[in-house]
């Protein structure tokens, strides 16, 4: 019997904490599909657990969707999750029809493309967890900041190799916390603008 291609070959996630606690999710073995860890996910929802009710998320490259379905499931009022591919877009949308979740969407677009426009409502939280080695921070980063897509005290999760440079991190970012798994590196800050204005 052949074996199942790499794009036919199916995972899962499991939704760690909330009202879907427990739900397991299928996703499919995408190249560059990296969902953070389920002890990882615990770890970050406990740092995000003050101000994740109610908070507006904006999950930037969703891939499996675990980050941004972690947060609905806890309470957030709302989720967009922008996805590049296709396919994986598509499972975003069932795993969303399957949760009965109303109030989230999936925004099937290149990420870089849509933050380079002027922002109409800014998101409380942002999860940045792109594709490893390809310099997406370095220009996903300056756009959050230029069309002003984070509210005024946005929490900003970012999930990076570990040899990524904290220089390029704006200067009014606070590192709120951080831990190190191997090669990679996952880090919470929080913007903090008006100390940053205050200062000059």
């Amino acid at each position: 019997m052949a074996k199942p291609s790499q794009s036919q070959r199916q995972g899962q996630i499991r939704i760690i904490g909330g009202q879907w606690r427990g739900r397991k999710l299928a996703i499919y073995d995408s190249i560059g599909l990296r969902p953070t860890s389920s002890r990882m996910r615990e770890t970050l929802f406990n740092w995000l657990a003050p101000m994740i009710q109610n908070a507006r998320c904006l999950d930037c490259f969703s891939g499996s969707g675990a980050l941004g379905l972690e947060a609905l499931s806890r309470y957030a009022a709302e989720a967009v999750l922008l996805e590049y591919n296709h396919r994986v877009a598509k499972q975003l949308l069932l795993h969303l029809a399957v949760l009965k979740a109303k109030n989230a969407q999936v925004i099937e677009t290149n990420t870089l493309n849509w933050l380079n426009r002027p922002c109409e409502k800014p998101f409380d939280l942002i999860f940045l967890d792109p594709p490893f080695h390809q310099g997406l921070l370095s220009y996903t980063i300056p756009l959050l900041e230029q069309q002003s897509w984070l509210s005024d005290e946005a929490w900003i999760y970012i999930e990076s190799e570990s040899s990524y440079n904290l220089e390029r991190i704006p200067s009014h970012w606070r590192l709120q916390k951080e831990k190190i798994m191997g090669q990679v590196v996952y880090r919470l800050f929080i913007r903090e603008l008006f100390c940053h204005q205050r200062r000059f």
